[in-house]
């Protein structure tokens, strides 16, 4: 097995899990949705979307396979960032939630990319050497950042979705929508400009995990959810598992540097 880091791992199992999830259920799972009914072979499209997972997931855990499922992984997901996703900033510039919704797969494109970076052949390397290598985490930051600004941007803009989610033991639950939504700004901000990026990265991870076992989890266990909510669930799993390899691919920074990324 080849384990570059304990994000690498969760990122494995979490492909893994959606691909017999999509399975299963037959069909879209969250990171792939929405994808209409008018587009063509959609059916067939289901079960491709959780080969690709399950199958990546899988060639990530072993040495020899890891280089070519962290590229079908990483190209497959950026191309449907760009066919799926980014028409609809297209369409609906003004609105926050289109960008709140590529934010959510770039975070999972940006994991990928990492990977790959990691991974990379020598064949990867002449044909691709900007997108490997220290040069293609950075690159992948950069579009982890973007999606962090956007889930930040969006913590304002649907206050009344946000704070209704706060756990009811904690008080004030708009200051905690308008803080968390703060620091996924501050955080995406930090790691663009190279100001205590690894710190930024890390805690943006961190609030993501926070959201699953202190939102979603209890909710699960308490059977008090919805499809909608279950949704909600598999995507913050999705997210902290794209997020966790993002801030991996950090180490080696020193905590608090400024001008670095």
């Amino acid at each position: 097995m080849r384990i570059a880091s304990a994000g690498h791992a969760v990122f494995a199992a979490t492909m893994i899990a959606l691909g017999i999830i999509g399975l299963i259920e037959g069909d879209f799972t969250v990171i792939w949705q929405p994808v209409f009914a008018h587009v063509p072979a959609a059916g067939a499209l289901i079960y491709l979307c959780a080969f690709v997972s399950l199958a990546s997931g899988t060639g990530l855990l072993w040495r020899r396979t890891a280089a070519p499922a962290a590229r079908v992984l990483f190209v497959y997901l950026l191309l449907w960032l760009l066919v799926f996703k980014m028409p609809v900033i297209f369409r609906s510039p003004t609105v926050e939630g289109s960008y709140q919704y590529c934010g959510e797969i770039a975070v999972v494109v940006a994991g990928a990319w990492v990977l790959y970076a990691w991974f990379a052949t020598d064949r990867d390397r002449r044909w691709l050497g900007f997108a490997i290598g220290d040069n293609g985490a950075r690159l992948a930051r950069v579009l982890y950042a973007l999606a962090l600004i956007a889930f930040g941007l969006s913590h304002f803009f649907y206050l009344n979705l946000t704070a209704p989610l706060v756990p009811r033991w904690l008080p004030a639950h708009v200051f905690w929508a308008y803080f968390t939504g703060a620091a996924y700004f501050a955080a995406g901000v930090a790691i663009l400009i190279g100001v205590f990026a690894r710190l930024a990265a890390t805690l943006s991870a961190l609030q993501m995990g926070m959201f699953l076992l202190l939102i979603w989890v209890p909710m699960v266990a308490a059977g008090h959810i919805s499809a909608f909510n279950w949704g909600e669930t598999y995507a913050t799993w999705v997210l902290t598992a794209g997020a966790w390899v993002v801030a991996d691919s950090c180490r080696g920074m020193p905590w608090l540097t400024v001008g670095g990324r």
